[in-house]
């Protein structure tokens, strides 16, 4: 297993960029690497640090602005090359169809639930690392 997992967390709101840390822990399953943080607060961030490379799995808060995490995670599948895999946040459990729309891999509803949050981002790691393997 490698030493760590680094994950972007995008949203223009820090409660929510801290939801997400607090959630994740360390690490969010035994069985996944310790996991890094790159925060982001603006969309062209997020596409600074996914061109440099290094990230495993992408956050985006569905409900961040000026631009929501769905309309970036649609962007970023279209345009990063082996995009990781992204989990979004949205706002209601109905915003589902719209996670679905924008590609991302996973979707859980804010504010973050840390049993549902960590589960869904641990079987992203899982599935990032089987990928690489």
């Amino acid at each position: 297993m490698q030493p760590t997992a680094t994950v972007l967390v995008y949203s223009d709101d820090s409660n929510t960029r801290e939801q997400v840390r607090l959630a994740t822990g360390r690490r969010p399953a035994s069985d996944v690497p310790q996991v890094e943080f790159i925060e982001c607060a603006t969309p062209a961030a997020v596409i600074k640090e996914l061109d440099r490379g290094g990230i495993d799995v992408c956050v985006l808060d569905g409900e961040a602005v000026p631009m929501g995490g769905m309309g970036v995670c649609r962007q970023i599948k279209d345009e990063i090359f082996n995009c990781p895999p992204v989990l979004v946040l949205i706002g209601r459990p109905q915003d589902a169809w719209l996670a679905t729309w924008s590609r991302a891999d996973a979707a859980v509803t804010l504010p973050v639930d840390p049993v549902e949050f960590a589960a869904s981002l641990a079987a992203l790691l899982r599935r990032r690392a089987a990928l690489s393997a």
